[in-house]
């Protein structure tokens, strides 16, 4: 199952520099990577990321995790993908830009089951 990482243009450019990466600042914060699977994807860009330029989307294959991805519940109860160790470069299906849309929302790539 792919789950996905949203990142900023210059933690993205830091991911790529060094090969890994705690994540975000809240990532950080939190002690473990934020991922949201393709339904959370929407409601997790409105609310952190609204309007907000300059995104990058990251796909990751959960399964490829291992013990070190744990499914936990957060918004309204809902199990999110948390990650409990660094991202890495090699983690990574594959990135696109996450632009926004003329009605200001994220526009995400065909195929990923945002609601």
């Amino acid at each position: 199952m792919l789950i996905y990482k949203v990142l900023r243009a210059p933690e993205w450019a830091e991911l790529r520099r060094l090969g890994a990466s705690p994540g975000a600042p809240v990532d950080v914060a939190d002690g473990f990577v934020h991922f949201s699977t393709g339904e959370q994807l929407a409601e997790t860009c409105a609310r952190h990321f609204a309007g907000e330029t300059g995104l990058v989307l990251l796909a990751v294959e959960s399964e490829e995790l291992g013990e070190a991805l744990k499914w936990e519940p957060s918004r309204g109860g809902a199990l999110f993908p948390h990650l409990y160790r660094e991202l890495r470069m090699s983690d990574i299906l594959w990135q696109t830009d996450l632009p926004l849309g003329p009605d200001g929302r994220h526009r995400f790539p065909e195929g990923i089951a945002c609601d």
